[in-house]
């Protein structure tokens, strides 16, 4: 264990530290192999989060961003004249990614496109020879994300995962308090995403897909599926055919966060869903209500809930008061230790409390955590060094596959009673039945039924960690889920890495 006082003096040095405790050296800016000395990127996706990376390689001040692209053909060149402005060279703008998979032309591609896209882009440009930073959670599926590990190692190329919360020092000061042993040790942890999630509608006849976007390429390894909501983009997130839900949305964040101060590398060997979409109709398939628990020697038990605290406020709400909070944590995690706890509401905060909830310390880092990662990640590059990663593809694998199987369980479980399910949970100890309580009653709140059948029981699932495969009862409908592997469109298919 890393010594708090070794840690501190460290921090001071500006010397990266990871999860395990190990020192890592800082990296210095050694320029590419481009003339201008600068590292040349392209970024995909650019609609939403892709802006992110565009912001941080423009604050990092050593890349040039050199191509654009996106599928929407109307919003990719605009984005192209702003970078302009700014850069002084005006990118190019390119529709499909797979024109840029050449290592003469750019050394790195960022990727922010829907998660269905993620490991079969990522993937690819690493097999081209790029170097890598792809977007959470990196896949869309355990299998998926195992290839991008596989492609990685195979490449020799740096991949970096958008988790920015790793590249945060007052979580890594947080998470050496409690290694450290100031609070005795862990007991278990709790991630929540209580973020508000209001209905995406549904339409009678699919959306008319505009000329301008190249829905074939949009669709990419997912079925090709009419549209049946308002809108094409980020309501993606809430269909399993092309999205994880808010579990593998925003809460991966959160899931990410709990496993590290857990300090789980595998997946967890046993795995319980208990959720649904639950108090409206829409096009949606994913639930906006569940827990699931990761059955570690430590338990890491999950909470997403989108709808507010009551019904009385409805029929819209939003993120802040509107929602509910599980001690001091809503869009965060709670680690309960011996003589403690330490929350963690955000990507740069965390405060520790003894178990009379008296404020023992605190951390809190400003400016751009999403700039400070993607600096990280290009540190990793110019010294041809993966150790000094504080977001490593194998870390962004294990965090997305976590979401994964508690996708799993929901999706190969089945409708049960209040009761039924009260019952199932109780057989796993207080931890995880307290959870659900805490569920059922502010469902209760939000006037949903859930005695007859509303929510669903998901399968009480063991899994082989060093596999990814499940086993025993229910493991083959489980491993032939969606979500372990899915029957890829013809040009879209993710290859065996392994």
């Amino acid at each position: 264990m890393l010594a708090r006082r070794d840690f501190l003096k460290a921090a001071a040095a500006g010397v990266a530290v990871t999860g395990s405790g190990n020192l890592l050296r800082s990296a210095s800016a050694r320029p590419s192999k481009d003339a201008g000395g600068k590292l040349r990127f392209a970024v995909c996706g650019v609609n939403n989060r892709g802006n992110s990376h565009i912001s941080g390689l423009r604050k990092d001040g050593g890349a040039v961003i050199t191509h654009i692209c996106d599928v929407d053909s109307t919003i990719g060149p605009k984005v192209c004249d702003k970078v302009a402005e700014w850069q002084g060279t005006k990118p190019e703008f390119v529709v499909n990614y797979r024109d840029l998979l050449d290592a003469d032309k750019i050394d790195g591609i960022t990727f922010a496109t829907p998660n269905h896209q993620h490991a079969l882009q990522a993937c690819e440009a690493l097999e081209a020879g790029l170097h890598v930073y792809v977007e959470k959670p990196v896949s869309h599926n355990v299998w998926e994300g195992r290839q991008i590990v596989n492609a990685q190692k195979a490449s020799g190329k740096i991949c970096q995962y958008g988790a920015q919360s790793r590249s945060s020092q007052s979580l890594h000061d947080a998470l050496a308090f409690v290694r450290d042993g100031r609070i005795g040790d862990i007991k278990y942890a709790v991630g929540t995403c209580y973020k508000a999630r209001m209905p995406i509608g549904q339409r009678d006849t699919p959306l008319e897909i505009p000329d301008h976007i190249d829905f074939d390429l949009w669709t990419g390894p997912a079925e090709l599926q009419p549209i049946m909501r308002p809108k094409l983009h980020y309501d993606w997130h809430w269909l399993f055919n092309t999205g994880n839900g808010d579990m593998g949305n925003q809460g991966i964040h959160q899931m990410d966060i709990a496993r590290w101060f857990l300090g789980e590398d595998k997946l967890s060997p046993k795995v319980m869903s208990v959720g649904g979409r639950v108090g409206y109709e829409d096009a949606g398939d994913t639930p906006n209500t569940q827990t699931v628990i990761h059955g570690y020697e430590k338990p890491l038990i999950f909470e997403t809930r989108g709808l507010p605290k009551s019904s009385s406020i409805r029929p819209k709400w939003s993120n802040g008061d509107d929602m509910d909070t599980y001690r001091g944590s809503r869009i965060g995690v709670m680690v309960q230790c011996e003589d403690g706890y330490v929350v963690i509401p955000n990507y740069v905060e965390a405060t520790a409390y003894d178990n009379d909830g008296k404020k023992l310390d605190s951390w809190k880092q400003g400016g751009d955590s999403t700039a400070r990662h993607v600096t990280n990640f290009l540190n990793a590059i110019r010294e041809d060094d993966e150790s000094i990663q504080n977001g490593h593809i194998r870390d962004g694998h294990i965090s997305s596959a976590l979401c994964h199987t508690g996708a799993v369980s929901h999706l190969t479980g089945r409708n049960a009673s209040a009761s039924e399910i009260r019952s199932a949970v109780g057989e796993w100890g207080d931890l995880f039945a307290d959870s659900y309580d805490r569920m059922a009653e502010h469902l209760e709140k939000n006037e949903v039924p859930i005695a007859d059948g509303a929510l669903t029981l998901g399968a009480n699932l063991t899994m082989d960690p060093e596999t990814e495969l499940f086993t025993g009862e229910g493991a083959e409908a489980a491993n032939n889920n969606l979500q372990r592997k899915r029957e890829y469109r013809d040009g879209f298919v993710v290859k065996d890495y392994s």
